[in-house]
C-alpha cells in the first residue's frame, strides 16, 4: 500500500496532547476557504510506501506521546489510512488523532473498519466565518469524537473553550528555508503574521494548489 504523504514532523505540541508525530496526508477534495495548508490540496502520482513511511517515524516512537494525522484530508485516501493505522499500532503505544473535514456520517463506515485504531476524530469542515471557541478546533462547527477508552483518557480536556494564554502554533523552518506552520491559528493570526513579516522586510511567495 501507497500513501500521497505531504510531511512529517516531530515534535508537534499544538496538535494533540504532548510530544506528537505529525503525518501530513497530500491531497484535498474539500478545500476549505481559509485551509492554513493549501499546500497539501494537489493530488500527487509520488506516492511512499506504508512500511517506508513508518521506518521513517519509528526512531520518533521511544519519544511520542501520540500521533496527529492530518492533511490534505486522510479520508481521500482510505486504504491508505487503515493500512497506516494497523501498521503504526503494531509498533506504537501511544494514542492517534485523525483530522477529517468530512463529516462523522460521511465517513462512518470508513471508520467502522477502522474500529479501535483511531483514539480521537475531528470531523467536519473548516468555515472561516464561524466562531472559534474550542480546543482542537479552527471553527466550533467541527466536532471531537472520543472512539476509544484511551481517547476519553487523554482527549477528554479538550473538549474545553480555548484559553487565550495556551500555545497555538508550532514553527518549523527545514533545510531550504521554507517555513511551516503548525498547529491551529486563532482569528486572523495569518494576517497579523505577514503584516510583521513583510515589515521585517520578508518576501512571500505564492502557494502552488
Amino acid at each position: 500500500m501507497t500513501i500521497g504523504l505531504s510531511r512529517l514532523h516531530f515534535p508537534v505540541t499544538t496538535l494533540g496532547p504532548g510530544k506528537r508525530i505529525g503525518i501530513w496526508f497530500q491531497g484535498c477534495s474539500i478545500r476549505c476557504v481559509g485551509c492554513l495548508s493549501p499546500e497539501t490540496w494537489r493530488f500527487t502520482r509520488s506516492k511512499i510506501a506504508t512500511e517506508a513511511l513508518v521506518a521513517q517515524i519509528v526512531p520518533w516512537f521511544s519519544l511520542a506521546d501520540g500521533i496527529t494525522i492530518s492533511g490534505g484530508e486522510p479520508f481521500d485516501q482510505p486504504e491508505a489510512l487503515s493500512a497506516l493505522l494497523r501498521t503504526i499500532r503494531q509498533r506504537f503505544q501511544g494514542d492517534i488523532l485523525v483530522f477529517s473535514g468530512y463529516s462523522y456520517t460521511a465517513i462512518s463506515a470508513y471508520l467502522d473498519e477502522m474500529n479501535g485504531l483511531i483514539d480521537a476524530l475531528v470531523s467536519g469542515p473548516f468555515e472561516q466565518q464561524s466562531s472559534q471557541t474550542l480546543k482542537l478546533r479552527g471553527s466550533d462547527n467541527q466536532v471531537l469524537h472520543l472512539l476509544t477508552e484511551r481517547g476519553k483518557a487523554n482527549f477528554g480536556d479538550f473538549n474545553q473553550r480555548l484559553n487565550d494564554k495556551e500555545k497555538v502554533l508550532d514553527m518549523t523552518i527545514d533545510e531550504q528555508g521554507m517555513v511551516n506552520l503548525i498547529g491551529i491559528p486563532r482569528r486572523d493570526d495569518m494576517t497579523r503574521l505577514q503584516a510583521i513579516l513583510q515589515q521585517q522586510g520578508h518576501h512571500f511567495a505564492p502557494i502552488t494548489k
